[in-house]
Formats: structure tokens, C-alpha cells, sequence
């Protein structure tokens, strides 16, 4: 009889070792993904916060070219507005100090 108990407690044992070992297994498989949730939820977190930056980027650099569109407008009517006769003898009359003939000149003493 000594056998058999012993048998039965040696069997015993191997249940109770195998139960807790996939107790054990169970528990490293839910840690990992809880660990993995973390990761993933952290990540997010920084990932909006750099979509929310690039938006407000996109925001300026679209304002940006708004502004050098208008820019370029203006450059396009100054190179237009160059090549009149009112330019030519607008500057005629500032730098050259020339005038027409039919203009009379008043100077102040």
C-alpha cells in the first residue's frame, strides 16, 4: 500500500506543478500584453501630439504661400507698371529733374 499512496501523491503533485505552471504561463502571456497595450497607447499619444503640430505647420506654411502669392502679384504689376511712359517720366522728373514743356515750375525759397 505504500506504493500506491506514494503513486497518488507523486500524481497529485505533477497536477498541482502543472496547474501552477500554466497559472505561471498564463500570467507572463497577460503581462505581455498588457505591456504591449501601454506601448502602443503611449505611442499614440505622441503621434497626436506630432499630427497636431504638423497641422498647425501646415496651417503657417499655407498662410506663407497666400502671402507670396499676393507678393509675386505685386512684383508682377511694380514690372508692368515699369515698362509705361508714367514710370519713364516719373522718374524723368524725380532723379533727372526734367519736365515737360508745357509745365511751370514752382520752387519754394
Amino acid at each position: 500500500m505504500r506504493k500506491t499512496e506514494q503513486n497518488s501523491r507523486r500524481r497529485r503533485q505533477r497536477k498541482r506543478s502543472g496547474q501552477y505552471g500554466h497559472k505561471r504561463s498564463m500570467l507572463a502571456v497577460s503581462f505581455v500584453i498588457l505591456l504591449l497595450a501601454a506601448v502602443l497607447f503611449i505611442n499614440g499619444i505622441s503621434l497626436r501630439e506630432k499630427e497636431q503640430a504638423y497641422r498647425v505647420q501646415e496651417a503657417e506654411l499655407k498662410q506663407q504661400i497666400e502671402e507670396e502669392k499676393e507678393r509675386a502679384s505685386e512684383i508682377d504689376n511694380l514690372e508692368q507698371y515699369v515698362g509705361t511712359d508714367e514710370y519713364v517720366e516719373e522718374v524723368a522728373k524725380d532723379k533727372l529733374g526734367l519736365v515737360n514743356e508745357n509745365e511751370i515750375i514752382f520752387k519754394a525759397e
